[in-house]
């Protein structure tokens, strides 16, 4: 019985696992991607310094920082420009979706 108890609680914890790493992948278009880095090139921001926070997929981008709307109905994201790099994020959780160089 403890084993399966054991089994189970791996199968779980894996799975959860799983579907947390999953949470955290976006997958963009190359078309997509290709829009964005057109509208940024055309609409610069100047670009921010966040001390603290990593530019690093997951990571939460402070409330008192302004997301910029991309002008395409295909794309519900926002960007930031942090230490020269577009930063996209998820306006509804502010967290890192993407970072392009």
């Amino acid at each position: 019985m403890k084993n399966q108890l054991s089994s189970a609680l791996a199968v779980l914890l894996l799975i959860g696992g799983t579907a947390a790493a999953t949470a955290q992948t976006v997958v963009i278009a190359p078309e997509q991607e290709t829009v964005i880095r057109e509208y940024v090139r055309k609409e610069p921001l100047a670009s921010i310094k966040l001390p603290g926070v990593e530019l690093n997929v997951g990571s939460t981008v402070p409330e008192t920082v302004e997301l910029h709307e991309i002008n395409s109905p295909d794309i519900s994201y926002r960007y930031v420009v942090v230490d020269d790099r577009t930063v996209l994020v998820d306006p509804g959780t502010r967290q890192i979706v993407r970072v392009l160089d």
